[in-house]
């Protein structure tokens, strides 16, 4: 599957000169066994706009972090207006906030903690050798993806909860969300910090190496992509913890000799060091549409998010 989240959201990301990483981890390694809990999301959104089919609809991937046997913390951008049984979970008053419940509890989301890529064989493709679509329809499309994740083991279907200050449209200011699994999985289990735990590292530019986990791309340029769908990791330099609004997220260093987070990579852990499991922030966005310079990850150390945390079950 090469289709990537940061389409969903195009032209916020024009607009804020940002873009939501929706692949690691350029630069990195594979994983090899050292993550279990990080997995790979794929989720169905029944309004995503642009579409290459002449309706709306659009299936897109990010990365998460079992916190428990049911419980997934990813990007809040990773888990806003997921369909329900393919149907919208936005009113057409409101398709951007998650006020109210609006654009929560959607089921079209599936969790895999397959390492490599073969979660993906036999995935329904967008077009056939010929490039011809595929799918004349949304229904046709979802019905055969859906037929596919559900009877595929390596898959297992969840619901979505984004944060419920969620905004598409400054979705860097609450970029977290939950995905409860349908399945109990095995741990281990990553875990979530105390509140204010990242100030630590105030003044600690290029001092601090965080390790991250995803499943998105390894390169990204205007006319080609590289990797992606594997789970890999990195250890990025801390740049800062300057953020707009303050305490909102941490920047790090995309440098290709240290690795850092690219497409498909959203939602996916920064864990606080190279021998920890606390998942201190999720991959929200980059700076540059070729996964250079900086990258930044949503805190989970603050009191919203540690009582949004803790009204699933998840608690420091």
């Amino acid at each position: 599957m090469r289709t990537r989240l940061a389409s969903l959201v195009a032209l916020l990301a024009l607009v804020l000169s940002v873009s939501p990483v929706a692949a690691v981890t350029k630069g990195g390694v594979p994983d090899a066994g050292e993550h279990p809990m990080v997995g790979q999301l794929v989720f169905y959104v029944p309004d995503a706009l642009p579409s290459p089919y002449p309706d709306p609809g659009g299936w897109f991937s990010c990365s998460g972090t079992l916190l428990s046997a049911t419980v997934v913390v990813t990007a809040g951008h990773c888990t806003f207006a997921i369909g329900l049984d393919s149907v919208s979970t936005t009113t057409e008053e409101d398709r951007f906030t998650a006020a109210d419940g609006n654009g929560s509890g959607g089921n079209d989301v599936w969790f895999s903690l397959n390492e490599d890529d073969s979660h993906w064989d036999g995935w329904p493709l967008t077009f056939d050798e010929d490039g011809n679509l595929t799918f004349p329809t949304q229904a046709a499309r979802y019905e055969a993806r859906s037929d596919f994740l559900n009877s595929n083991p390596l898959w297992v279907r969840a619901t979505s909860f984004p944060h419920p200050e969620y905004d598409d449209r400054a979705f860097y200011i609450h970029d977290a969300g939950i995905i409860e699994l349908d399945e109990a999985q095995d741990g281990p289990y990553g875990s979530i910090p105390t509140e204010d735990y990242l100030q630590r590292y105030a003044g600690a530019r290029n001092a601090h190496r965080f390790e991250v986990v995803g499943y998105g791309l390894q390169r990204a340029h205007p006319v080609f992509e590289i990797g992606g769908d594997t789970r890999r990791k990195a250890e990025p330099r801390l740049l800062n913890l300057v953020s707009n609004p303050k305490k909102t997220y941490i920047q790090l260093s995309n440098n290709p000799s240290t690795g850092g987070t690219c497409f498909g990579d959203s939602g996916g852990p920064t864990f606080d060091n190279t021998n920890s499991l606390l998942v201190v922030a999720v991959t929200s966005f980059g700076l540059s549409p070729n996964c250079t310079g900086i990258g930044g990850a949503y805190r989970l150390d603050q009191e919203d998010d540690l009582d949004f945390l803790a009204d699933h079950g998840i608690e420091p």
